[in-house]
């Protein structure tokens, strides 16, 4: 197996990242059906990841990472999404965090190089909790002295199980300003931090996506990182959508672009009529759609600043290549045939995997009212069904 010195990584050597990942996405796609059917967290492939420093690869050459860029974080990502869903999402899910503190310490002069330190000396790996909570939060935070006092139950906690520090938030009814989003980020070991063995589901089975309660959590004024209007855009709500989502759909890409290939490669050993042609062609189409939405996306984040008009292009562009990465899946299996139906085909667990493109912010009906609001020169802060315009 390829090997990458943790001080060639620190230093930013310039290592072949994809060609890594795929090296250990091979070995992770032996281990995905054992994984998918017991329902396991993919532990031994994030061993794996720690061994080649990938919890680190966000984090900028000067604070002990590789450097990686968007894209680059996205092409491995997408390639370790060929391989194992599971492992991708669960590793994209770290990655996002990490990568938008290192946007901000670059572009921002945020506060972050602590973090950004600890994870490239110690390989921490953060969970997060946004895609549940999103604009609204969720959660109750209660003042107290010297803080507030935390109850949540947080879904959706890709890479629960091993996690070492959980990026998440509470909602304060603060008196003068309103209903405020906390955001904080807990030590998994803090007291009243719960993970449940919940996650049984239709794909990415190897997630370990648990909830995460916090039971009279404490939350010392001081670990608090920022706070938001509930229910609004705020930027740093457009920062993480510019930097979280085409990371996020690198791994869909990648999962649609594996069922191409096993579709055609069982196509190839049968007969072929003209239907099967048809059909190859529709495949590689909808492959190509997902590749070419997902472009678009780190273009996005590439050429514009956050903000609403970044974030509509990022969020349309997401519905696109949510829409071809199902449509691709659907094609595979339309193109295999029965042989596809068999789970060593290794076909219908990407078949599976894919379906969660379908849950991640902004939802189909969510994005197409943003872009929507947007088109028509109206407030997207404006509650649903109310016809507000911007200058409002």
């Amino acid at each position: 197996m390829e090997t990458l010195s943790a001080a060639d990584a620190s230093a930013g050597a310039q290592a072949d990242w994809i060609g890594l990942a795929a090296t250990l996405g091979r070995t992770f796609d032996g281990r995905a059906p054992e994984i998918d059917a017991s329902e396991q967290f993919v532990s031994a492939n994030y061993d794996d990841l720690r061994a080649h420093r990938f919890f680190a690869a966000a984090v900028p050459q000067e604070l002990g990472g590789a450097g990686l860029s968007h894209q680059q974080l996205g092409a491995v990502l997408r390639e370790l999404g060929k391989y194992c869903g599971s492992t991708a999402l669960a590793f994209a899910m770290h990655t996002h965090p990490v990568a938008t503190a290192a946007w901000r310490w670059r572009n921002q002069q945020a506060p972050v190089e602590g973090l950004l330190k600890r994870v490239g000396a110690e390989q921490l790996v953060l969970l997060g909790s946004g895609g549940s909570d999103w604009l609204q939060g969720s959660g109750k935070a209660t003042r107290v002295d010297g803080g507030y006092r935390v109850e949540a139950r947080k879904i959706f906690a890709s890479g629960a199980p091993v996690a070492d520090l959980f990026m998440t938030c509470a909602v304060y009814d603060d008196p003068e300003a309103g209903p405020t989003v906390l955001h904080f980020a807990l030590p998994m070991k803090t007291p009243g931090v719960r993970v449940l063995s919940n996650w049984h589901t239709l794909g990415m089975r190897g997630t370990g996506s648990h909830d995460v309660m916090l039971e009279g959590v404490l939350v010392p004024d001081t670990a608090v990182a920022a706070r938001r209007p509930q229910g609004v855009w705020h930027p740093m709500m457009h920062t993480v959508a510019m930097i979280a989502l085409p990371l996020i759909y690198a791994v869909y890409v990648g999962i649609a672009e594996a069922a191409r290939d096993i579709a055609l490669q069982l196509a190839r050993q049968r007969r072929l009529n003209a239907h099967a042609v048809d059909a190859a062609g529709r495949l590689c189409n909808e492959a190509d759609a997902a590749r070419l939405a997902l472009d678009a996306m780190f273009a996005a984040a590439a050429g514009q600043a956050p903000g609403a008009i970044t974030t509509n292009r990022i969020m349309s562009a997401r519905t696109l290549a949510a829409r071809a990465v199902l449509a691709t899946v659907e094609a595979a299996m339309d193109l295999a045939g029965g042989a596809g139906f068999y789970r060593d085909a290794g076909l219908e667990r990407r078949f599976r995997d894919a379906q969660g493109a379908r849950f991640h912010p902004l939802q189909a009906a969510a994005q197409q009212e943003y872009a929507g609001r947007m088109a028509l020169g109206l407030d997207v802060d404006a509650p649903t069904g109310e016809v507000r315009t911007a200058a409002q």
